[in-house]
């Protein structure tokens, strides 16, 4: 029960983000419901929370590797620097390894199939579905770095070194590589074959690009959002724009 509890708090781990501790918050809020056995030991348990609760920034997705992995660490009772310096080692790999495996893997990858189904006379329940299955990825993904992180504890980095996600991550690169490349050419011809009067395609395209740029100035717009505006934009202009 602990470890869904954990899940489920993950899904919000970065709702407080702050310049100082960047995830800490976020992780010392997912990391508690696995503390519950040091509540026996109140000392112990400060500690563990004070730990709990600093600096850490890595991709959102595969935190839950360090969550379960420190969450072991104190219920081994590992010596507290040895904790916060696996904290410091966990940062950089898991950011880099999850930017790689969705950032510049699945996300694009799921983009572009979604607006090659659009093209295809997709409609929008297919995009949906796409949302619902990057979703289910995302979840998928966090709970096993989750669990493969309370197995090994201070051995995590080797775990995950062994695991699939090193091998899969270049890769997903290469599919999202082709994705993209087959979506440029097919929504080209599938807008040029008749998605709508030229000025309206036209104006749809810029309406978009206009309205994404906009909103993606202050902050990065998500992955979803971008996936559903690209192919509501490609929607429209099939539906004919006015």
């Amino acid at each position: 029960m602990a470890r869904w509890r954990s899940l489920l708090r993950l899904s919000a781990l970065q709702a407080s983000w702050t310049y100082e501790r960047m995830q800490g918050i976020g992780i010392a809020v997912a990391e508690e419901p696995l503390l519950g056995p040091l509540e026996q030991h109140p000392e112990r348990a400060r500690a563990a929370r004070a730990r709990s609760a600093q600096y850490f920034n890595a991709h959102p997705f595969l935190a839950g590797a360090a969550v379960g992995a420190l969450a072991k660490a104190e219920l081994d009772e590992e010596p507290g620097d040895r904790i916060l310096r696996l904290r410091t080692a966990l940062s950089g790999p898991l950011g880099a390894l999850g930017d790689q495996l969705f950032w510049a893997g699945i996300v694009p990858a799921m983009m572009g199939a979604a607006l090659v189904a659009v093209s295809l006379g997709a409609g929008p329940v297919v995009v949906g579905a796409f949302v619902l299955v990057y979703n289910l990825v995302r979840i998928a993904v966090t709970e096993w770095g989750l669990r493969i992180g309370l197995a090994n504890g201070m051995r995590v980095a080797h775990a995950i070194s062994e695991s699939w996600v090193p091998r899969l991550a270049p890769r997903a690169g290469n599919v999202a590589a082709v994705s993209v490349g087959a979506a440029v050419p097919m929504v080209a011809g599938w807008l040029l074959r008749g998605g709508g009067e030229p000025l309206s395609t036209t104006g749809a395209i810029l309406a978009g690009a206009v309205v994404i740029g906009a909103l993606s100035r202050r902050r990065p717009v998500h992955a979803p959002f971008l996936t559903l505006a690209a192919a509501a934009i490609a929607l429209l202009v099939r539906w004919g724009v006015t």
